[in-house]
């Protein structure tokens, strides 16, 4: 599928949420290396650490406390190392009017969590599908609204 190892970062407050990404990433692909953090200030310290390899992908949780998903998309866009990195937003709930202003603000997708494993891990392997295209600019996927 990928011609090197993704390394994907993953912002979520919720530590169960964040170990069944992990799980589903696991089970979608497994040349993949994904680092997770609890909240959006420590993902931003990690980006903006140049020690730190840059992600491929990350995906955000919409509704965490200290720094929600739309402040991190916000303080991405505006750097421009990060400018280029593909912006997944996922929350349980969808709210139109909230994804064409994420989309607006430059994020690539919008991902519904589902209430089961398997459409997670379908939703994931949707993700990866975008996410290959965007590495090799062969951006095929018009849709912006992931839901299972």
């Amino acid at each position: 599928m990928f011609l090197k190892k993704l390394l994907i970062y993953l912002a979520d407050d919720d530590e169960t949420d964040r170990m069944l990404f992990l799980e589903a990433f696991n089970n979608s692909i497994s040349e993949i290396e994904v680092v997770s953090f609890d909240n959006g200030v420590t993902l931003m310290d990690n980006l903006l650490n140049e020690t730190k390899p840059l992600p491929h992908a990350i995906y955000l949780d919409l509704n965490m406390p200290l720094m929600n998903g739309i402040e991190c998309l916000n303080d991405i866009k505006n750097e421009i190392k990060l400018q280029d990195i593909p912006i997944f937003i996922y929350s349980s709930t969808i709210d139109s009017s909230m994804s064409d202003e994420l989309q607006k603000q430059g994020a690539n997708l919008y991902l519904v969590k589902p209430n089961s494993f398997d459409k997670l891990v379908s939703i994931l392997s949707k993700s990866l599908d975008y996410l290959q295209g965007y590495l090799k600019k062969e951006i095929v996927h018009d849709e912006f609204i992931i839901d299972d």
